[in-house]
């Protein structure tokens, strides 16, 4: 795999209750596969707040503390909206694989947000070998992104 991110930091995770079971089992699988992880909660199938979680694993992707970050919600939206709230993270909602690639190839994408409810589990492992292994391409690409952050 073309690892893209610093793979001497840890993957952020993070998840609300409707997306608990899939961060756990992908944490669980990257663990398996080498990979540090730093799992931001949900702690369980208890109804919570995205919000509560979403902040933490952005926070630690935005300070450079993680390589980068995966998000799960019913949706993914609430945890996308969120996540895009702190000013150095472009968290980009996947749904398929080629819209995990690009979101990293076009948006230079630092957070996966995939829909708990609406994709099955083999998909997210592909997603996230897939976001992880792609480059972003710059460019004219690099001039958009260039514009996204407020300031």
């Amino acid at each position: 795999m073309n690892y893209v991110f610093d793979a001497s930091k840890p993957i952020a995770i993070g998840s609300d209750h409707a997306g608990f079971e899939y961060k756990e089992a992908i944490k669980n699988w990257l663990i398996g596969k080498g990979y540090n992880v730093k799992d931001f909660g949900a702690p369980s199938l208890d109804s919570v707040d995205y919000p509560d979680f979403a902040h933490p694993t952005a926070s630690s992707v935005e300070k450079g503390e993680s390589a980068f970050g995966i998000l799960f919600c019913g949706s993914a939206n609430g945890v996308a909206i969120t996540a895009n709230k702190h000013q150095q993270v472009r968290a980009g909602l996947a749904w398929q694989n080629d819209v995990a690639s690009l979101i990293r190839l076009h948006n230079d994408a630092n957070i996966i947000c995939i829909p708990a409810r609406f994709v099955a589990l083999a998909l997210a492992q592909q997603m996230i070998e897939i976001f992880m292994s792609t480059a972003f391409e710059g460019g004219r690409h690099a001039t958009r992104v260039g514009k996204i952050a407020c300031s």
